[in-house]
């Protein structure tokens, strides 16, 4: 009988090309940058490291915030750490909400004791500003929370305004970016928002396991408020706030503020492997430039549209709020779905994302972000989903869908 060891070999996955949305594919530099060696948490290199992400990561925020650091997690640890560190219990929150991640605030919301409301709108469709300006009359809320791409309906929220509304009536503002940091524009300071979060596992070209975040003055004033440093690791120093306690200590963003800042307080031990990743996915698109950066996405995500239109499919949603690096498409009558998603992984090694809730089973959601937002890849995945179509019995114009994706690159480069 095999022992476990010999039960399990190397781990040696497939290259696939991830054309979903998300995760994508990392960049090399990234997964270089992963590689290097560990170090203690307080060395004066790692504490070093730690001030480069928080310079590196402001520009890409659009903002000019202070506190700009990581919280250690996937892309929802951030939420959560926003909206745990800034709602008390019983405090009113208005969810602005167009798909499953404005669904999964409330559901978080729900369990931090909140009273929510929502401004809704139907999938494939966002919110408009009047109407969320509406809801916060209505409301008045201590925090208004949205998504700003959500990959469930490949829907962008407008936010220009969105954070100087929500501030005239005297609420905080949180921004989830999780889907769009690194490939559309994110424009902290211009919104006026309080907090923004992201992740690195789309549009950044990283993989999933740090949650960049960015915080005003503002909002770190009122979470400030409510600080409780923890019994074990007090010190003269740091003095806690009068508010209510934060409902998490890991999540506690008034405690990983001061283990960023020049305290150093020991809150946690950093995921220094991520700090690495963070940080070359910053050198990387910072290098690019952030206006070609987002020209970029622009390019891949208009090819991807251009060329499933030119193959006779329908595209889902509203294109005046279409994201750039998602797009969403209905399943022809008479093909299955996951029969498709199946043979390209086995036929072309290629993935694209199924769908949630009222979309299930009824689009496939094409993403092309990151290191995966280039001319071949899109080309590559419309080819091959052409081919597995007509496979499958469909009828599909030969070659349309390349040749107009191509040509849609072409003239928006």
């Amino acid at each position: 009988m095999k022992s476990v060891f010999e039960q399990f070999g190397e781990i040696d996955p497939p290259q696939r090309l991830l054309m979903g949305p998300g995760p994508v594919n990392a960049h090399p530099r990234v997964l270089r940058a992963m590689s290097a060696d560990l170090l203690g948490q307080f060395d004066p290199e790692m504490t070093g490291y730690m001030n480069e992400v928080m310079a590196l990561y402001r520009p890409i925020f659009g903002t000019q915030n202070r506190w700009t650091l990581l919280v250690d997690g996937t892309a929802r640890a951030g939420i959560e750490a926003a909206l745990v560190s800034l709602v008390a219990p019983g405090d009113t929150v208005l969810v602005v909400n167009f798909g499953r991640f404005g669904l999964l605030l409330s559901e978080i919301l729900q369990r931090i004791g909140a009273r929510i409301e929502t401004v809704d709108a139907p999938w494939g469709e966002t919110v408009p500003l009047d109407a969320i300006e509406a809801a916060i009359h209505r409301t008045g809320p201590v925090l208004v929370a949205t998504i700003h791409g959500d990959t469930s309906t490949t829907m962008a929220q407008p936010l220009d305004g969105f954070g100087d509304l929500c501030a005239r009536a005297g609420a905080l503002s949180y921004v989830d970016a999780t889907a769009t940091i690194g490939g559309m524009e994110v424009a902290a300071d211009r919104w006026g928002v309080d907090i923004v979060s992201g992740g690195l596992q789309k549009c950044l070209g990283g993989p999933s396991g740090s949650a960049p975040i960015s915080i005003s003055d503002r909002a770190a004033a009122h979470i400030q408020r409510r600080k409780h440093v923890e019994q074990g690791i007090r010190r003269d120093d740091i003095e806690d706030g009068e508010g209510p306690l934060i409902g998490s200590n890991y999540f506690d963003l008034a405690m990983i503020m001061d283990y960023w800042s020049d305290k150093r307080l020991n809150h946690h031990t950093e995921a220094t492997t991520m700090l690495y990743a963070a940080r070359e996915c910053a050198r990387i698109m910072l290098a690019e430039g952030l206006e070609a950066r987002y020209a970029r996405h622009r390019a891949a995500g208009g090819a991807v549209t251009a060329g499933l239109r030119a193959m006779g499919l329908n595209v889902f949603g509203d294109d005046r709020h279409r994201m750039t690096n998602v797009t969403a498409v209905y399943i022809p009558d008479g093909i299955d779905g996951e029969t498709v998603r199946r043979k390209m992984r086995e036929h072309f090694e290629i993935e694209i994302g199924t769908a949630f809730g009222p979309l299930a089973g009824k689009v496939w959601r094409i993403g092309a972000m990151g290191y995966n937002a280039r001319k071949h890849k899109v080309l590559l995945t419309l080819a091959a989903l052409e081919a597995v179509l007509k496979a499958e019995g469909l009828r599909l114009p030969t070659g349309d869908g390349v040749a107009a994706a191509l040509a849609a690159w072409e003239a928006a480069r």
